[in-house]
């Protein structure tokens, strides 16, 4: 995670509101990472409290990986990482999976939850590499996604860049 040098800040961009929802974008967001995932999921359900729904995720262009974090109403319900690296990827597992997880599974055949009998499988290989991608696609089926906003989005008022303090 950078943290933007050695005083523990991190940047980020807080957009203005876009289609009714604020993004907070930059690595400090990242939802599984090792050191702040705790505070994120925190920070979501506290969010989640005051204005219904919080989000968080990562998503590594190239090919790194995705991970999402879904709070409403005070409630985790769902944290699902996908970066290629089962046993820590598993430690993050929060909640059920969600309708689009459970879609995607179906479409190759697998149960829509989890079995570890198929694990290694060549469907469930499919799926682990599918759901490297997903963040976006999750992103935009729940609420708004930056990589769907077009000059038509609906925007109110001004972005800003920010500093913030490393979370614990």
């Amino acid at each position: 995670m950078a943290t933007g040098g050695t005083d523990g800040l991190a940047r980020v961009y807080v957009s203005p509101e876009l289609d009714g929802w604020t993004l907070v974008i930059g690595p400090w967001c990242d939802p599984c990472d090792d050191e702040t995932s705790d505070a994120m999921l925190r920070l979501c359900v506290d969010l989640s409290s005051r204005y219904g729904q919080a989000q968080a995720y990562y998503y590594g262009m190239q090919g790194d990986g995705s991970a999402w974090l879904i709070a409403e109403d005070g409630a985790v319900v769902r944290r699902y990482c996908e970066t290629g690296v089962p046993d820590e990827d598993a430690l993050f597992t929060l909640g059920q999976p969600l309708p689009l997880e459970r879609s995607r599974r179906e479409e190759l055949g697998l149960s829509p939850t989890w079995d570890e009998s198929t694990r290694g499988s060549e469907a469930e290989d499919e799926w682990k590499w599918g759901g490297h991608d997903m963040a976006p696609e999750i992103a935009a089926a729940l609420g708004i996604s930056p990589r769907g906003l077009t000059p038509q989005t609906p925007v109110r008022g001004t972005g800003l860049l920010a500093h913030t303090r490393r979370i614990h």
